[in-house]
C-alpha cells in the first residue's frame, strides 16, 4: 500500500487515467535496472525515482569527471572523482526516499549480465557500447506477437556491430548535453509505460530524433528470419564476446 506521504507524492500520477492508484502501486513494485549512470542513464534515473519505481538498480564502472557535467545532471562537481554508481545512489535517495536503490560498479558483461538482470523486470539500456548493447534489450524479444511471430531483436537492426573505429565516442564527436536529457526522459517514459501498462509501445518500432530540425521519425521493424541470434537457424548460442 502507498503511505499517506506517497499518496501526497505521487498525487498528480494518480489522478491520471492511466496510472491511477493500481498504476503507482505497480510501479513501487517495479525492479528496474539502469545500464550506465552517463547522459542517457543519469535523466533516466531521476525521472524513475521521482515516478515512485520501488527498486532502481545502477551498473556502471567508471567514475564522475569534469567532462560529464554537461549533460549527465544525475551528478555534481562535489561528487568529481567519486564511482558513478554512488554519486547517482546519493542523489535518488535526496530526490525520493521511498525508493530503494541497488548499485553495481561493474561493467555489465558476458559472465555477469544474466546474474545480474535476473533481478529486475525491466532494463533501460543507457551504455555508449555495442558490446554491452547486444547483451542487453528492453525490446520484448522473448514475446511473440498474437500471430505467432517472434517480436524482434535489435539484432533485426542490427546483426552486427560496425567495425572498430567507425562510429566516434563522445570525446571525439562531441554531444549536446540537452539531446541526452531528452532520449533518457523518453527511455524513463518508455519504461514507466511498460510497467503501467498504457498506450502503444515502442516494441517493432524505431524511435529517431532530430535535434537541429526538432523532428521525431518513427521507422517500423519487425523480425528478421535470417538474423543470428532468433532468426530460423541462429548461430548465437551464448553470450561470449565473439558472439
Amino acid at each position: 500500500m502507498l503511505s499517506p506521504q506517497e499518496l501526497e507524492r505521487y498525487a498528480r500520477h494518480i489522478v491520471l487515467h492511466e496510472i491511477g492508484g493500481p498504476g503507482q502501486q505497480a510501479l513501487k513494485r517495479a525492479r528496474v535496472l539502469v545500464v550506465g549512470a552517463g547522459g542517457l542513464g543519469a535523466p533516466a534515473l531521476l525521472y524513475l525515482a521521482a515516478a515512485g519505481v520501488g527498486t532502481l538498480g545502477v551498473i556502471d564502472d567508471d567514475a564522475v569527471a569534469l567532462s560529464n557535467l554537461q549533460r549527465q545532471v544525475i551528478h555534481g562537481t562535489p561528487e568529481i572523482g567519486e564511482p558513478k554508481v554512488e554519486s547517482a545512489a546519493t542523489a535518488i535517495r535526496r530526490l525520493n526516499p521511498h525508493v530503494t536503490v541497488e548499485t553495481h560498479a561493474a561493467r555489465l558483461a558476458a559472465a555477469n549480465a544474466l546474474a545480474l538482470i535476473a533481478g529486475y523486470d525491466v532494463v533501460a539500456d543507457g551504455s555508449d557500447n555495442f558490446a554491452t548493447r547486444y547483451l542487453v534489450t528492453t525490446l520484448r524479444a522473448h514475446e511473440r506477437k498474437a500471430d505467432g511471430t517472434p517480436n524482434p531483436t535489435y539484432r533485426c537492426l542490427f546483426p552486427e556491430p560496425p567495425p572498430p573505429g567507425t562510429v566516434p565516442a563522445c570525446a571525439e564527436a562531441g554531444i549536446l548535453g540537452a539531446l541526452t536529457g531528452v532520449l533518457g526522459s523518453l527511455m524513463a517514459l518508455e519504461v514507466i509505460r511498460e510497467i503501467v501498462g498504457f498506450g502503444e509501445g515502442l516494441v517493432g518500432r524505431l524511435l529517431m530524433f532530430d535535434a537541429r530540425a526538432m523532428r521525431f521519425e518513427t521507422l517500423q521493424y519487425a523480425w528478421d528470419p535470417s538474423n543470428p541470434l532468433s532468426g530460423e537457424h541462429p548461430t548465437i548460442k551464448d553470450l561470449s564476446p565473439d558472439a
